[in-house]
């Protein structure tokens, strides 16, 4: 099992590219079933989850093409088992986007039931629910979603859809399905994330008719086919965030290429009152600290909030900085576990329930840290950037499905840090 082995006291300097963003490649990918026409996606990142995807639309028959620069190319035509097993998706909960395409261009699905981090729970009964007012019937047997559209349609149908809370994956379910379905389509309480606003712009060079995307209210007019389009993934926002969390946790200067800061008001918000230099400059964003920063009490919400996903990387700011600071986690139950972990390295923090109570100390001191999830992985990992001596990170398998060659990243930008066989 791979492990992060880090040498910590070095500042970061220079200039870092910003991949494509998992969470939009991954409903992308999916969009693509909804057309027989050939679909090309730029900018796609080399990550686990990306991996698993793609394994996932082969074994439906689904011809794949990857360069080596990023492209993948789709093509659907011969799409002949429209099912999601549970051995291709046990580790991967965006398998659940697979229905919505399926059942909308095939007029059946069989999905297993998602897996993924182990953050709390993310039912699926909304993406039921929503489906089901489309006309769709589901069961659930056997860990597995079975859908079909009722004797005698070929299509679903229009409806207003309004879930119990702001879901990103339902929203994208919802999304790719009603391109395909008969009349309007009304997305309440829609979730306003850049990926949902890009894989809404893909479906539209795709053909689809979508109106207010990036709001709470989507309106979407079903047409009856759609074709084929080349699309180029949105940079990834948390991946940007987590470095920027990491640049200013060692009191460095860089500059990250791609990235975009309209994707991260409320994250650079938050680093500039901390007393980071933030700007947006041309293709990227620029920043620069030096010293302990202030800290920063915040609480997670749907964007444009602060993003839960964001949470871990500047609980380490806070862990560090001159004095107290208060951190509520509203989206996920269980999204404190790399808590414990960041106290084996020295930092004073008390969770009682929701909340998180940071007293910032001078120093960090290495240990060896086990990652728990993916964003928890990141804030070891920066952690690790600025404690002293080194920090021995495992189960990076939890990193490796979301950051595409994190240590080769840093390492370019000046950290000593390198993978190891355990």
């Amino acid at each position: 099992m791979d492990k992060l082995l880090i040498r910590g006291g070095r500042q970061l300097q220079g200039e870092v590219r910003i991949s494509g963003a998992k969470n939009a490649a991954l409903p992308e990918l999916c969009a693509a079933l909804l057309t027989d026409q050939p679909v090309v996606l730029e900018n796609v990142p080399r990550l686990q989850d990306v991996a698993t995807m793609l394994t996932l639309i082969r074994n439906m028959g689904v011809q794949v093409e990857r360069g080596d620069d990023g492209t993948v190319r789709i093509d659907a035509s011969r799409l002949s088992s429209p099912e999601a097993p549970y051995e291709l998706v046990k580790t991967m909960r965006a398998s659940v986007l697979a229905l919505g395409p399926l059942l909308a261009r095939f007029g059946e699905a069989t999905v297993s039931l998602p897996g993924g981090c182990a953050i709390g729970s993310r039912p699926v009964d909304q993406h039921i629910k929503g489906m089901q007012a489309m006309g769709a019937e589901i069961v659930v047997e056997h860990g597995y979603m079975i859908a079909r559209l009722p004797k005698g349609r070929e299509r679903l149908h229009g409806a207003a859809i309004r879930t119990d809370m702001v879901t990103v994956t339902g929203t994208e379910n919802f999304l790719m399905a009603a391109t395909l379905a008969e009349g309007e389509t009304v997305l309440e309480n829609a979730a306003q994330e850049p990926e949902v606003t890009d894989l809404a712009e893909m479906l539209i060079a795709m053909g689809a008719r979508i109106e207010g995307h990036g709001t709470s209210r989507i309106v979407v007019q079903g047409v009856e086919k759609l074709h084929g389009c080349t699309h180029r993934v949105v940079a990834d926002r948390i991946e940007a965030g987590t470095f920027l969390c990491a640049v200013a946790a060692t009191g460095g200067d860089v500059v990250l290429r791609h990235g975009r800061a309209d994707h991260l008001e409320a994250v650079i918000e938050k680093l500039r009152d901390a007393g980071a230099s933030v700007n947006a400059v041309d293709d990227g964003i620029h920043l620069h600290a030096q010293g302990r920063l202030a800290p920063q009490s915040f609480r997670t919400s749907e964007y444009p909030g602060f993003p839960t996903d964001m949470q871990a990387q500047f609980m380490v700011l806070n862990a560090i900085a001159d004095g107290p600071s208060k951190v509520t986690e509203t989206i996920f139950e269980n999204r404190f576990m790399h808590v414990n972990e960041l106290v084996r390295l020295g930092a004073n923090i008390q969770v009682e329930g929701k909340f998180a109570v940071i007293e910032g100390v001078e120093k960090l001191s290495g240990a060896t840290v086990m990652a728990t999830d993916l964003r928890a992985s990141a804030s070891l990992v920066i952690a690790g950037l600025v404690a002293e001596g080194e920090t021995l990170v495992d189960r990076i398998y939890h990193l490796d499905r979301g950051y595409d060659r994190m240590e080769e990243k840093l390492r370019g930008i000046g950290a000593d840090i390198e993978r190891v066989k355990s």
